[in-house]
């Protein structure tokens, strides 16, 4: 591999953004390409950020020889045609969060790349973060004991019109995906995959969910997760993790947190910190190249099995609340 990595960017959006951004503050990244469904936004794209090609279409993007990873931007109904199209051009892929619409679509790319031998990560950041990674670890250390339960939640006030993309169904629309993803993903990170799940919502006219509370459950363990997700409600953001010799409290921005604080009976609270950080993205960005150069053909920290059973309970959460998706 050559010394910089180079990254292709496929759509424009604020999240492609926000990832383009704090993937410039590496030394060791160079992103060459951007790509979109129309030539003036990759072009606006490509001058705002400095990058030298710019396509009008994806297949120019997957067909460039000089592209070593291609990140997906677009929303969620597009995740599964375009990181296949990268992974069968041969492209290393890091796909944005949720990774598909449903398992479904999930098991197809992840069989894909590794029919192909080809690294594909999802884009969960939260996963990357140094002080997230510190509470899975203080947590298998036994730091609170047996888990018994977790909480989390994720919550935007709005309001969001009819024709926003969070209230399209063509576009796997409604909080769950969107904001969901993260209080599943933290539960999950910490527990496995749950044997149980309860879910309720307030929906849409359009079908999607706007409120949806889930309800979690470990029958081997007894615990359970109570979390929740909103896109007309602004919630506190928070987290934590409760077991049988103490407790995590993650303040609000639980999934980018710059501390937390672990309680323990009989002793003091310690509070762990990290500087602020306004590149965040840059973490799951570092994580890609390091496997890319060590020839992983996925990351440990957001291993392909998790992804798969975070999707299996998201889906499982819009079969209790009725929300389908055309062409599922």
């Amino acid at each position: 591999m050559a010394e910089k990595v180079r990254w292709g960017i496929l759509a424009t959006g604020g999240i492609a953004e926000r990832f383009t951004t704090d993937l410039l503050t590496l030394d060791d990244a160079e992103v060459v390409a951007v790509a979109s469904r129309s030539e003036a936004p990759a072009k606006a794209f490509a001058e705002r950020f400095g990058i030298p090609r710019a396509y009008g279409e994806w297949a120019g993007l997957f067909a460039d020889a000089d592209v070593d990873v291609v990140y997906v931007a677009t929303p969620h109904h597009a995740h599964r045609a375009a990181a296949g199209l990268a992974l069968e051009a041969g492209k290393a892929v890091l796909c944005e969060k949720a990774l598909t619409l449903n398992a479904r679509e999930a098991a197809e790319l992840v069989a894909l790349a590794r029919d192909r031998g080809l690294f594909l990560m999802e884009a969960m950041w939260m996963y990357c973060n140094p002080l997230i990674r510190r509470i899975a670890e203080l947590v298998r250390d036994g730091a609170v004991g047996e888990v018994r339960t977790v909480q989390a939640d994720f919550g935007i006030a709005g309001p969001f019109g009819a024709d926003h993309r969070l209230r399209d169904p063509n576009t796997g629309g409604g909080a769950l995906l969107d904001l969901g993803v993260y209080p599943v993903a933290f539960a999950q990170l910490l527990l496995g995959e749950p044997d149980s799940v309860r879910a309720h919502a307030l929906l849409s006219p359009e079908g999607v969910d706007l409120n949806t509370g889930m309800l979690l459950g470990w029958s081997g363990t007894g615990a359970s997760a109570l979390l929740s997700c909103s896109i007309a409600a602004d919630t506190p953001l928070t987290a934590s993790v409760t077991g049988s010799l103490g407790r995590i409290d993650v303040p609000r921005g639980f999934f980018f947190p710059e501390r937390f604080t672990l309680h323990r009976d009989g002793v003091e609270p310690e509070e762990f910190t990290a500087e602020a950080d306004p590149h965040g993205f840059r973490h799951e960005a570092a994580e890609v190249m390091r496997c890319l150069r060590a020839g992983e053909k996925e990351s440990p920290l957001v291993p392909l099995d998790g992804s798969l059973a975070v999707m299996r309970t998201l889906d499982a959460v819009r079969d209790r609340i009725g929300v389908r998706y055309p062409g599922e």
